[in-house]
C-alpha cells in the first residue's frame, strides 16, 4: 500500500490510525519503522513524523532508541475515558439542538439513512465508517469550532474501543435506535433530551462494559500480541 504524495505524514498517520482501529496493529506491538516504510513505500521521515503525531494524541508511546509501541491503558483509564467522550458529546447535542440549520439537518438525516443501510446489511464495519459521519455531524452541528476540536480528538483516541462495541452482538440495532431517538430530539431542538440521549449513547456501563472488554480480549487473542509491561490490571489497546 503507497501513501500519495502532499500532506505524506498526515495521510500516514491516518492509515496507522486505521489499522490500530481495525486490529491490524494490536495492543503493545511494536511498531517496527523499517517495515511500516516498506509497506506503505515511504520513506522514514514522514514515517517518523506520523509517528510523532500519532504520540501526541496518546495513541502511540514512543520510546528512546526502542521505537514506538500501539498504546496500552487499563480498564480504569478507559471507563474514564467513555466518561468525559458521553459529556463532550452530551455538550455538543446541546448545542447542535438549538443551533442546527435546516442544510445541517440535511447532513445529519443523511448520515442517519446511511447507518440505517449499514444497519440492515448487518455490516459493523460499514456501519462504523457511517457511524462516525453521524456524530460527525452532530459535533459540526454545534457550531463551536473549539469543542469540536477537543470532541474530535477524544473521537480519534477512543477510534478502536467504539468499533469493538460494534462487534457485541445486537450491537448494530441497539446503536441505530439510540440515534433515532438522538435525531428526533435534534430536529425538534429538544436539548436536554438531545443531551442525555447523546451521553447514555455513549457511556459504556455494567454489561456494556464487559462486553467490550471481552472483545478486546478476544482481540489480543487473535494477534498474539505479546505483553511488553506486568501490572496489576489487564492492559488493552489504546
Amino acid at each position: 500500500m503507497k501513501i500519495k504524495a502532499g500532506t505524506r505524514a498526515e495521510k500516514l498517520r491516518e492509515a496507522i490510525e486505521e489499522g490500530i482501529a481495525t486490529g491490524a496493529f494490536a495492543p503493545g506491538m511494536h511498531l517496527d519503522e523499517t517495515e511500516l516504510a516498506q509497506r506503505f513505500g515511504v520513506s522514514r521521515t514522514p514515517l517518523r513524523e506520523a509517528l510523532i503525531q500519532l504520540s501526541s494524541m496518546g495513541i502511540v508511546v514512543l520510546r528512546p532508541r526502542r521505537g514506538a509501541l500501539v498504546a496500552e491503558i487499563t480498564p480504569q483509564r478507559l471507563l474514564e475515558m467513555f466518561e468525559v467522550m458521553a459529556e463532550l458529546e452530551a455538550m455538543c447535542g446541546r448545542l447542535a439542538a438549538r443551533r442546527m440549520a435546516a442544510a445541517d439537518h440535511a447532513v445529519l438525516m443523511r448520515a442517519h439513512k446511511a447507518c440505517e443501510a449499514a444497519c440492515r446489511a448487518e455490516d459493523p464495519d460499514a456501519y462504523y465508517h457511517e457511524n462516525e459521519q453521524f456524530h460527525y455531524a452532530i459535533y459540526a452541528g454545534s457550531h463551536s469550532g473549539f469543542l469540536i476540536e477537543q470532541t474530535t480528538a477524544m473521537h480519534r483516541r477512543l477510534r478502536p474501543y467504539r468499533r469493538l462495541q460494534l462487534r457485541v452482538r445486537n450491537r448494530l440495532a441497539t446503536s441505530f435506535r439510540e440515534h433515532d431517538g438522538v435525531v428526533e430530539a435534534l430536529i425538534a431542538g429538544d436539548a436536554e433530551a438531545a443531551s442525555e440521549r447523546l451521553r447514555q449513547h455513549i457511556l459504556v456501563q455494567g454489561e456494556r462494559f464487559t462486553d467490550l472488554l471481552a472483545s478486546i480480549a478476544s482481540l489480543r487473542a487473535k494477534n498474539n500480541a505479546p505483553s511488553t509491561e506486568t501490572a496489576a490490571a489487564p492492559i488493552l489497546p489504546l
